[in-house]
């Protein structure tokens, strides 16, 4: 796995742990030579992970939609930076760069983010990994749900265990590295 794309929030959250995982993670990809895939943005743990990553000697691609690059909130100090058109290009533009999704804790755009990639990896788009870094338990209200849903027969089980969630970087990172897509569902 080359490129990890990371959807997270533009506000640091409400605990010194959020900012905290996001740096342990952007410092685990430098560290294993994952070049990180990111909203472009140099507030909330979006600027927390590319500091992170690029502190230690990591890459990091920004995308960012023009309207946010005239509010001049991009990071200055990138690898590579993409501006795009639309929040839609800038979904896109990450996919087909990433070889894989990880969650940090964030709000409804980032939910939305995930929620979007991992459809795409139920119908078969693409076969990449996706994960849920779990910081503070952050993620179990979205797990009870998908298991609700793979309760109520609205989610197969098979796809329920394609969301990777893991509490740390490193052990997440290990989950997707040997990550199998399950089937295609047919009907």
């Amino acid at each position: 796995m080359k490129r990890i794309a990371v959807f997270c929030g533009s506000s640091e959250g409400a605990t010194s742990q959020y900012k905290e995982g996001a740096t342990a993670l952007g410092k685990e990809l430098a560290k294993q030579g994952i070049t990180l895939v990111y909203g472009g943005a140099s507030v909330g743990l979006m600027g927390t992970v590319a500091d992170a990553a690029l502190e230690n000697g990591g890459k990091v691609i920004g995308v960012i939609p023009q309207m946010l690059e005239d509010r001049e909130i991009s990071h200055q100090h990138l690898t590579e930076i993409h501006v795009v058109n639309t929040m839609h290009e800038r979904k896109a533009k990450m996919a087909d760069l990433a070889d894989g999704f990880i969650a940090l804790p964030g709000g409804p755009g980032t939910l939305e983010e995930f929620i979007e990639i991992f459809t795409w990896a139920q119908l078969g788009v693409h076969e990449k990994p996706c994960g849920l870094l779990n910081i503070n338990d952050y993620y179990e209200p979205l797990i009870s749900l998908f298991n609700h849903m793979a309760d109520e027969q609205f989610l197969h089980e098979k796809y329920r265990k394609m969301a990777l969630v893991d509490s740390t970087p490193q052990a997440l990172i290990e989950q997707m590295h040997s990550y199998q897509p399950p089937s295609v569902k047919t009907y």
